[in-house]
């Protein structure tokens, strides 16, 4: 018996984990930038464009991380 695989499901799964990615890193930016910098849409939708290559999208998020906070 041969197992046959079905592209379009893979190529289906691959477009949902990689939307999955970019929902997760974009609120993980917004919440970075409402403590870290002053514009935090812009911060997430940077995230979120990011995101669309996951390795850049955690080296930005990383680089928020190590970010100081701004004064309230």
């Amino acid at each position: 018996m041969q197992m046959s695989i079905n592209a379009s499901l893979l190529g289906e799964f691959i477009f949902q984990i990689l939307l999955i990615a970019m929902l997760v890193i974009g609120g993980i930016s917004f919440y970075l930038g409402k403590r870290k910098t002053t514009t935090p849409t812009l911060v997430a939708i940077i995230g979120t464009m990011l995101s669309i290559i996951p390795p850049l999208g955690l080296i930005y998020v990383a680089a928020l991380a190590f970010k100081k906070d701004i004064q309230a």
